[in-house]
């Protein structure tokens, strides 16, 4: 087996979960991407990009409009391909296809059959993060949220994301990624970040396949 480690992990789960701050602590855990001397930028990347328009908090590759179906299931191809040219690289992804298939079965009443990009991930060491809180969670999470969000108003409904929640845990048991299940309730992203650490080292999720 190589020393190099090239992990490669999707984060999912609704609002308030934490995802892209422990997306960040993971790109610097030295058990994930190893020790560093220096900072260096390996690949951040999200689905909840808002680039398919030209204004805040738009449309992107989550919440596309079905006249935008087409562009978006090319942005996936487009990323699988990449993924496929740098496989030896780490590649840490905040919200993905599954929150895609959420937010458009819930909003759009559609849902997407991304088997052929899990296909295509699978070869390549793609594992999931599913990130859920309990329920009674939510509330003190807005709040550490509120002192820094720009358009606090898509918190006002803890109830939408609770709902979410339930439709997350069932698309996740569909997909063929490796996946753990990781309670965020206590809000540490140190100690989220631990246990992924602890969860790749013991099923083979840092180095390629």
């Amino acid at each position: 087996m190589s020393g190099k480690r090239v992990p490669k992990i999707i984060l999912e789960g609704t609002r308030l979960t934490h995802k892209t701050e422990l997306a960040f602590a993971l790109n610097e855990h030295p058990r994930i991407v190893g020790p560093r001397k220096y900072r260096y930028h390996s690949p951040v990347i999200s689905g909840e990009w808002c680039a398919f328009t030209n204004f805040p908090w738009g449309r992107g590759l989550i919440n596309f409009e079905p006249q935008e179906e087409a562009m978006a299931m090319e942005t996936f191809a487009t990323w699988a391909r990449l993924f496929e040219l740098q496989r030896y690289y780490s590649w840490i992804v905040d919200r993905f296809h599954l929150s895609t298939r959420v937010f458009q079965l819930s909003d759009r009443g559609r849902d997407y059959d991304f088997q052929w990009l899990e296909d295509r991930l699978i070869p390549l060491g793609f594992r999931m993060v599913l990130l859920f809180r309990s329920p009674e969670s939510f509330a003190s999470a807005r709040e550490l949220r509120l002192k820094v969000s720009g358009n606090p108003g898509q918190y006002d409904d803890l109830g939408r994301f609770i709902r979410e929640q339930e439709v997350y845990d069932r698309l996740a048991n569909e997909s063929r990624l490796p996946l753990l299940r990781l309670d965020i309730s206590h809000n540490s992203i140190s100690r989220a970040a631990d246990e992924i650490a602890d969860w790749l080292e013991q099923t083979g999720g840092l180095y390629a396949p």
